[in-house]
């Protein structure tokens, strides 16, 4: 090879050599500046320990979720409990969010994603007033869309952040309880009329009835039971049994109102226990498949017998969260009632028919 040929060769090498270094730069120029967020925290401030507030917001609801000392309370319903495991689950799936997908995102997209006024807003506040972290969710994701994604529950969520409006995210949690919806986020313990020793039930038309018995593991009597009547005890059992643990299912605004509740004229259940206490409860209207409600706690615990002690000290820790419900119009499903607000005629047994 001459002197020349190997020349050439030098110079070609060096061309070449250029070129795929032009082109690197070139392809590196070209990839998304924001790659290296793919992965990475969506809310990089949030922190756990600082949340003092929870703020949703939908087109014309919202609700805020306040850090009280240990407890959390709900501010739309008047200071209500709120389920303290559903919100800190809600905050530590807020943090683990990670960038899975992101892309530039224009107008008309963002309203076809329910990313611009109908959006769900969520904040994150610390107990100064200061926002920790904010997010506006939107429709849910499917890797593959189903035949009903209203019911489905979705793979993610497309979101983003309000300080980058042209940018869109995709989280591989689709965030079902960023809502406004006070049903998923109540504390659904409700209370418990345990050792029922009388139970009334009063209506506002038609007949009443009451039941009674003289110890804990005795037979129930109907109150003023006419000639031939006799109580079917299955149902009276089953009817005292179920006042022994009532789950709310929501809780009403405080701006409802009586006459719209039925609670001006309710039903009105009043069950007297051997431990001393009475619990009066009163029903109102069906709202879709919830009765209307309000209950009153009284009296002081006496609890007797072997275990005296310590229903004493369970009762003592329940008490103060029964008798705060009385503060609060509740919703309670019809199928937690039913057992007890059957008319008269259904707690006798059936006379059978005698062949002469």
């Amino acid at each position: 090879m001459n002197a020349r040929i190997a020349g050439l060769l030098v110079v070609l090498l060096v061309l070449i050599g250029g070129g795929a270094l032009l082109y690197y730069e070139q392809g590196q120029s070209r990839k998304p500046a924001a790659a290296g967020a793919l992965g990475q925290p969506l809310l990089k401030g949030l922190q756990a320990a600082e949340v003092a507030s929870i703020s949703i917001r939908e087109p014309g609801a919202a609700i805020t979720l306040e850090r009280k000392d240990a407890a959390w309370t709900i501010a739309e319903r008047g200071g209500f409990p709120a389920d303290v495991a559903k919100v800190r689950e809600f905050v530590l799936k807020a943090i683990e969010l990670k960038v899975g997908q992101m892309e530039p995102i224009g107008a008309a997209d963002r309203a076809r994603l329910k990313l611009d006024q109908s959006a769900t807003r969520v904040q994150f506040g610390s107990a100064d007033g200061k926002v920790q972290a904010a997010l506006l969710a939107g429709k849910k994701y499917f890797r593959r869309e189903p035949e009903q994604p209203d019911k489905a529950i979705g793979d993610g969520r497309f979101v983003m952040l309000p300080e980058q409006d042209k940018t869109l995210y995709i989280v591989s949690d689709p965030l079902t309880l960023a809502t406004v919806n006070t049903a998923e986020w109540i504390s659904k313990t409700g209370f418990a009329a345990e050792k029922v020793k009388s139970l009334e039930v009063l209506p506002p038309q038609g007949e009443g009835w009451r039941i009674e018995r003289a110890a804990d593991n005795a037979d129930w009597k109907l109150s003023r039971a006419r000639p031939g009547e006799t109580l079917e005890l299955t149902r009276a059992n089953a009817a005292a049994y179920s006042l022994s643990r009532i789950e709310l299912a929501d809780v009403a605004p405080r701006e409802v109102k009586s006459e719209d509740t039925g609670l001006a004229r309710p039903t009105v259940v009043q069950a007297s226990t051997f431990d001393g206490l009475v619990y009066t409860l009163k029903v109102g209207k069906l709202h879709g498949e919830n009765h209307y409600a309000r209950v009153a706690v009284e009296g002081k615990p006496q609890p007797e017998g072997k275990d005296a002690e310590e229903r004493a000290k369970r009762l003592a820790e329940r008490l103060p969260r029964e008798t705060a419900l009385a503060g609060h119009t509740l919703l309670i499903a019809r199928s937690k009632l039913e057992d007890f607000l059957r008319p008269r005629a259904e707690l006798l047994a059936k006379k059978e028919n005698s062949k002469k």
